[in-house]
């Protein structure tokens, strides 16, 4: 089995209790009271979220190997409810999604890396190894 043949909900649960035994991926002090992005009214209920985001962004970068974060918040964007007028597209909030990534980098689990003219992050050995072994419902060492 690998992470494509997992339903995304069971394997991203796997890896954020998996994720919180990391000390890197700490939600910092200011992450209680921000919205997720501008389309959202309330910033997220779940006490959990933090390690879930941080788990579905790791995914992500396995599935689609070099991820900006530009392209990540436009992954996790959503409609903005404008009253009368129609819905429109937002992004999502960077700060966010650049502390996650800074986070995996500390933890040795994602890189900086060029492929031609695109620029990002990729998982780096010990960050695919750390997703393989997820899947397979081993934790690690």
């Amino acid at each position: 089995m690998s992470v494509y043949d997992i339903p995304a909900q069971e394997f991203n649960d796997k890896l954020a209790q998996a994720l919180n035994e990391i000390p890197e991926f700490k939600m910092p002090e200011w992450a209680l009271f921000v919205k997720t992005g501008v389309s959202k009214v309330k910033p997220p209920i779940n006490n959990d979220w933090w390690t879930k985001r941080s788990a579905s962004i790791l995914r992500q970068l396995y599935i689609n190997k070099l991820v900006g974060v530009g392209r990540l918040r436009t992954r996790y964007g959503s409609k903005k409810n404008r009253g009368m007028k129609p819905e429109r597209f937002k992004k999502s909030s960077g700060k966010i999604i650049r502390t996650i990534l800074q986070q995996a980098e500390q933890a040795g689990l994602v890189e900086k890396a060029e492929q031609g003219k695109k620029k990002g992050r990729r998982l780096t050995d010990k960050g695919k190894e750390f997703l393989d072994n997820i899947k397979l419902g081993e934790k690690k060492e």
